[in-house]
C-alpha cells in the first residue's frame, strides 16, 4: 500500500510515524497554506486529515483538493461533536482520544469505500446536471459545483437511480455503508446541502422528496410527491 494521506496540523502530524509504519505516505503540513498550494506529491492525496484546530481550513482544503474525503479529529463522540464536523465540511470524523486506532479504521473504511466505488468514464446527465465519473466533475449546466465526497456519493447515487424512489435505509446502506453509529438525520442533512449547492443560482429542484418512501431525483415530479 502507498496510500498518500495529508495530514494538516499538529495533532494529525504527530500520527505520521505510525500512519507511514501501517502502509500509507504520510504528507505533513503543519500549516493551511502549505496544504492548499502547489502539489509536493505526485498525485493529490486520497484522504486529507485535519486536526481539530484547523477546522476553519477545511473549506480551502476542499477547494483545493476537491471530492476527497477529508476526516476531522474531535475530542468526543458527542452529538455537538458530530454537528459540528458536518457543518464544517468534512466527510467524518476520527477520534483524537484513540491515538492513531481509530484514524486507521477510518482510513480503511474510506479507501475501501473508494475501491468498490471506482467509476466508468461515461458522463452521467439529466436535464442540466452533468457528472462525469472519470474525474468526478459536477456541473449544472455551465456552472461547476463543488461537493464533499460524501455529497458527491449521495448524488452519484441518486443520478445513477435517476426517476426512481430511493428509501433511507438503503441510501444509508450504500452511501454510509450501513454505518449503525451514522446520525439519524445525516440524509436529510446531506440532501439539504445538496439541494443548496445544486440550486444556488435559483436552478430548479431535481432532487425530491416522497414522504414515507424516500429521495429521488428526477426532471420534474415524481409519481406521489407531496
Amino acid at each position: 500500500m502507498t496510500t498518500p494521506v495529508l495530514l494538516v496540523g499538529q495533532e494529525a502530524a504527530d500520527l505520521a510515524a505510525r500512519l507511514e509504519l501501517s502502509g500509507y505516505v504520510p504528507w505533513i503540513s503543519r500549516e493551511v497554506e502549505a496544504a492548499t498550494a502547489g502539489d509536493p506529491l505526485d498525485a493529490a492525496p486520497e484522504v486529507v486529515v485535519v486536526s481539530p484546530d484547523q477546522r476553519s481550513a477545511i473549506a480551502a482544503l476542499r477547494r483545493r483538493w476537491g471530492p476527497v474525503p477529508v476526516l476531522l479529529g474531535i475530542a468526543a463522540d458527542t452529538v455537538d461533536e458530530r454537528s459540528r464536523c458536518l457543518s464544517s465540511g468534512a466527510d467524518d470524523f476520527w477520534l483524537t482520544s484513540l491515538g492513531p486506532s481509530d484514524l486507521l479504521t477510518r482510513l480503511r473504511l474510506h479507501l475501501g469505500l473508494a475501491e468498490r466505488r471506482r467509476e466508468p468514464v461515461e458522463l452521467l446527465q439529466l436535464a442540466d446536471l452533468q457528472v462525469l465519473p472519470a474525474s468526478r466533475q459536477v456541473k449544472r449546466g455551465r456552472r461547476p459545483v463543488a461537493l464533499t465526497a460524501r455529497e458527491y456519493q449521495l448524488l452519484l447515487l441518486l443520478l445513477r437511480h435517476r426517476g426512481e424512489v430511493l428509501s433511507r435505509e438503503r441510501i444509508l446502506r450504500e452511501v454510509w455503508d450501513d454505518q449503525s453509529r451514522a446520525a439519524s438525520n445525516v440524509i436529510e442533512v446531506y440532501i439539504r446541502y445538496l439541494r443548496q449547492k445544486l440550486e444556488a443560482q435559483g436552478e430548479r429542484r431535481l432532487i425530491h422528496t416522497v414522504r414515507g418512501r424516500g429521495y429521488c431525483l428526477s426532471d420534474g415530479l415524481p409519481l406521489h410527491e407531496p
